[in-house]
């Protein structure tokens, strides 16, 4: 069979193939730049690629031919037709790229000419760029670079493919060619005038993302908590607060529907249009910190109970807590101050029955306990008390595993089963607040954290998710309560390892995570340490923008405002631009005057000036010569001859260079002499 395939392929088609080594590094390319979207793409796609990259390859060892026309228009048609029936109709930004990732593995069919190389190439740097809406960190960012990188490489290796060690030679002016250009780079990154651009618009992305939702049922918080993902991290301008301190505002849920509890106001309009302005520059204040959030898709922050909006990017709701004007649709820094003094809550409670709200039936038994707890209680700070006694007092656990509760819940929470996790104790708790006439409220985020390499900074996981309760107390205002760290202090204290810890529960299904290996240091310690790299990328590099170029440039001598940054681009482009040209006309004149070639051919063109043939610019050594022997005859064979030459150093591969200068130095003399004789 493959015989016959080599048979049917015509020396026309041969001819078309590019040069196997190059078409290498292409696929490398290829390869290493879809690695950043490996979680994304359907598993069909990817397979679809690397099928349809095997395909080309073999086309070019004569293994099976490339489809035709029509053949390629059949497969573009059904794989474009699975790619339609997987999106579903849904176009958002994963879909957009998932889509450009197929138009690339079709493109491997039609590439069989060197122009087909270029246009393939150009499309992978386009894909580079495309990586970048998803991986922003470090190591991704290597291995985009490296990505680039390999696809230049096989630009140097088509255009040379003969050359011994081509490949090496290609790594070494690659290198060489980054670190001339490095100083550039790293100019114009820091003064180039970084303004946000008048055409951006939050993404719309339609993956399902692992975080906090503004709804709560008992369960998904305890799904969350076998998630490592990060949320945010947190850099405090003074020592980190003890952890038992850290409750991270997020939400506030106070309807109650069945067995889910709900926001009853919504978030209101989004602006989708608005560009974000960055925040968090300039050195902390001690009561000050940075939260470096990572991209949730919605518009709430996270804060510390009592904290003060610092950064423009950031404001602060009548219920406490902070919002976006967007959706964070990528890393968002902003700055918050915790409060000097104790706070004193100075909210109104408002519409009371919207804290009071329950379902008009349901959990009966809960129902009578709150009543009668509500008469040995003199007021509602001794009955969230007597509720957290039940809790400390009793066989209540807590667990990432309960049991199913379908019917009454509650009821089945308080008085049978007695275990649960954070979303079912804080829903109970307001239950049964609720139920004796006190507003309450439950609230939702993170609690807690892990301080990060040299604890710099707090790292806080989607595993520190966290639901406690708000009641409101007449004269304090809201006021917090867990009932989580009444049944199990080490969730609080130490985090949510230790609190499972005998259950074994702690990112059960989750093995690649090092956060499951607490107890291996080495794993530990790299792992911080990645993440320590990747914080600082972000802080630094990523997050240059806006407000943190203007805070480094209002530091240097002068003051440099945005004109003047414009200034600086203009003379940094200029002079490198300069440097450049002077740099390559200095060693083509060093070139010139070290290549015996050249001398010679200079003496040439410097004896056709003398005799009146003036060199024309593109013109070439066989003209030169023609025009040269019209206007002296008696020199027509040794011109001639000398063009010859010429041409043969140039197109015939240098081969008998030294005996053709040799040559060409000797005829250079005869036609002085002609010349002479023509002219005396």
């Amino acid at each position: 069979m493959i015989r016959r395939f080599r048979r049917k392929q015509t020396s026309e088609s041969r001819a078309d193939l590019i040069p196997g080594a190059a078409l290498i590094w292409l696929m490398a390319a290829f390869a290493l730049l879809l690695l950043p979207q490996w979680d994304r793409l359907p598993v069909w796609l990817t397979v679809s690629c690397v099928l349809l990259a095997a395909w080309r390859w073999l086309a070019q060892t004569g293994r099976l031919r490339l489809p035709g026309k029509w053949s390629r228009a059949g497969l573009m048609i059904v794989l474009v037709g699975v790619y339609v029936a997987t999106v579903q109709g849904r176009f958002t930004v994963e879909t957009a790229s998932s889509f450009f990732v197929l138009a690339v593995g079709l493109k491997w069919l039609e590439t069989r000419s060197v122009r087909d190389f270029y246009v393939l190439l150009f499309i992978l740097v386009y894909l580079a760029s495309v990586n970048f809406l998803f991986h922003q960190e470090i190591h991704w960012t290597i291995v985009n670079l490296a990505g680039v990188m390999v696809l230049f490489i096989g630009l140097q290796v088509l255009n040379a493919p003969g050359i011994p060690g081509s490949a090496r030679s290609s790594w070494k002016r690659l290198g060489l060619m980054f670190l001339k250009t490095l100083p550039v780079v790293v100019l114009l990154f820091v003064f180039f005038p970084r303004m946000a651009p008048l055409w951006s618009v939050p993404l719309v992305s339609g993956e399902a993302r692992t975080g906090i939702s503004d709804t709560m049922t008992p369960g998904d918080i305890s799904s969350l908590a076998q998630s490592s993902e990060l949320a945010f991290r947190v850099t405090f301008g003074d020592d980190i607060p003890a952890r038992r301190d850290l409750y991270w505002r997020g939400l506030i849920l106070d309807r109650l529907d069945g067995d889910t509890w709900r926001q009853s106001r919504g978030q209101g309009f989004r602006r989708p249009g608005e560009v974000a302005l960055d925040g968090g520059v300039g050195p902390l204040k001690p009561n000050e910190y940075d939260v470096l959030l990572e991209p949730t898709y919605e518009t709430w922050a996270f804060a510390l109970d009592g904290s003060e909006a610092v950064s423009d990017n950031v404001r602060k709701t009548d219920n406490s807590l902070f919002r976006f004007n967007r959706p964070a649709d990528t890393t968002l820094r902003y700055r918050l101050a915790l409060p000097s003094a104790p706070r004193v809550d100075s909210e109104s409670l408002g519409d009371a029955r919207r804290y009071l709200q329950l379902p008009a039936s349901g959990n009966p038994r809960a129902r009578d306990l709150a009543q009668s707890l509500r008469q040995q209680s003199s007021g509602p700070l001794e009955f969230a008390e007597n509720v957290l006694s039940r809790f400390r007092q009793q066989q209540y656990y807590y667990t990432l595993r309960p049991p199913q509760m379908p019917d009454n819940g509650i009821d089945a929470l308080l008085f049978d089963v007695k275990r649960g996790f954070c979303a079912h104790y804080a829903g109970a708790m307001t239950f049964l607040m609720r139920s004796a006439g006190i507003p309450a409220r439950v609230v939702i985020g993170y609690q807690g954290g892990q301080p990060g390499a040299d604890s710099e900074y707090l790292i806080v996981r989607q595993y520190d998710a966290h639901a406690w309760v708000e009641a409101w107390i007449q004269g304090q205002g809201w006021v917090r309560f867990d009932p989580t760290a009444a049944i199990s202090p080490a969730r609080i204290e130490s985090g949510l390892r230790e609190a499972v810890q005998e259950e074994g529960s702690f990112l059960e299904n989750d093995w690649t995570s090092p956060q499951r290996y607490g107890d291996m240091a080495l794993v530990q310690w790299a792992s911080l340490q990645l993440d320590k790299m990747n914080y600082q990328w972000q802080r630094w590099v990523v997050g240059y923008q806006g407000q943190s170029q203007m805070d480094l440039m209002s530091r240097l001598p002068g003051g440099i405002g945005l004109r003047e940054l414009g200034y600086v681009t203009a003379a940094v482009v200029g002079g490198a631009l300069l440097f450049a040209g002077l740099f390559t006309a200095l060693k083509g004149r060093s070139f010139a005057r070290r290549d015996p070639f050249s001398r010679v051919l200079n003496r040439w063109y410097s004896m056709c000036e003398d005799a009146g043939v003036p060199v024309r610019y593109g013109e070439t050594p066989s003209q030169q010569a023609s025009r040269l022997a019209q206007a002296e005859p008696s020199v027509a064979a040794s011109a001639r001859t000398f063009a010859a030459l010429v041409n043969r150093h140039y197109y015939a591969g240098g081969q008998g260079a030294n005996e053709d200068i040799g040559r060409m130095k000797r005829l250079l003399a005869t036609l002085k002499r002609q010349l002479k004789r023509a002219n005396s």
